[in-house]
């Protein structure tokens, strides 16, 4: 009888009426969308507004920039600026590096006219606002390729190693990707996503070397490369490979301890003449200010200028030994 009653309520019909007319038109709007609306949903409900925004900002910057991307991309200057950004190991695109120059230049013109208050001197500092990136990616290069020799004696034995126990070279390189730290690890994981994507090992390995300019490295992927041509036995070449690697690194560490102080000495008398002529500069202004208005001040500067250069050059050829 409850049942009965149950059915018999006026409330039941109606409302399971509305529920079936509302599975019906939920159903419609499923089967007319499409797999990249249904697609887009279901990132939607993984994704975040903040992650959402990022996203879209991130597109927005991309475009602003592919008109000069696009403007600069088949010149000569552009791809060498590439490959100093790659070695660097910044993610930046020739565009986002040429804004960053055109900002550097600005920025050291507006800070050496606000202190000296001269557009002359701001000129000057503007020139040293062009050469600012530059001198911070080629110091990035040279840092990046030292860290990346100083690795690469432990590289080269487990290389080693892993051979021994059975693995292949693929197999040993992608454990050098998961074991040692960066940058030797990003630079093996990018060579094994790389024969992941269908490029041969050589191939792989040769671009690798294009990134990574070092002498150490073309001796280890030469010796790959042969061995995967005519045979032997790899590991055994490896470990004589990485002994000879071990003792330059060693060598060249004992090199730059006895050739310090000639190096900061060089900084030294480079850098002292330009520091105390701003000094002056700041102290009595009208004294040193006939330095850049009287024609013989620009002679006395441009001679002083490059003989400071050359004796800089000089030294750094004396103490530039090579292993």
């Amino acid at each position: 009888m409850e049942s009965l009653q149950i059915c018999m309520n006026p409330l039941i019909l109606p409302i399971g009426a509305a529920v079936a007319v509302l599975l019906l038109f939920l159903g419609l709007s499923q089967a007319g969308r499409s797999k990249e609306d249904i697609i887009e949903e279901r990132l939607d409900q993984y994704a975040t507004r903040a992650v959402a925004e990022q996203v879209m900002e991130e597109k927005e910057r991309r475009s602003a920039m592919d008109g000069l991307e696009d403007a600069v991309s088949g010149r000569g200057f552009a791809a060498n600026i590439q490959t100093d950004l790659a070695r660097a190991d910044l993610k930046l695109r020739v565009a986002e590096f040429l804004m960053l120059t055109l900002a550097s230049i600005v920025g050291f013109f507006l800070l050496g006219n606000l202190i000296f208050d001269s557009a002359l001197v701001g000129m000057v500092f503007g020139v040293v606002g062009f050469f600012a990136p530059r001198i911070y990616v080629n110091f990035r290069k040279s840092r990046r390729l030292n860290a990346f020799n100083d690795q690469l004696g432990d590289t080269i034995t487990l290389l080693a190693n892993s051979l021994r126990s059975g693995f292949t070279i693929v197999q040993s390189m992608k454990t050098v990707a998961e074991q040692l730290p960066d940058p030797i690890a990003a630079e093996f994981h990018r060579v094994t996503q790389e024969i992941g994507l269908g490029l041969h090992y050589e191939e792989a390995l040769n671009n690798m070397l294009r990134r990574v300019p070092s002498d150490d490295l073309d001796l280890l992927i030469t010796a790959v490369n042969i061995q995967g041509r005519v045979g032997g036995n790899l590991a055994e070449i490896l470990d004589t490979i990485g002994h000879t690697i071990r003792e330059r690194v060693r060598i060249k560490g004992e090199i730059r301890v006895l050739t310090a102080q000639q190096m900061i000495s060089g900084y030294i008398l480079t850098g002292l003449p330009v520091a105390l002529g701003l000094v002056l500069y700041l102290i009595n202004k009208p004294y040193i200010g006939r330095m850049f208005t009287d024609p013989c001040g620009w002679i006395m500067i441009g001679v002083s200028v490059l003989m400071i250069f050359v004796g800089f050059l000089i030294i750094r050829k004396i103490v530039d030994i090579e292993v």
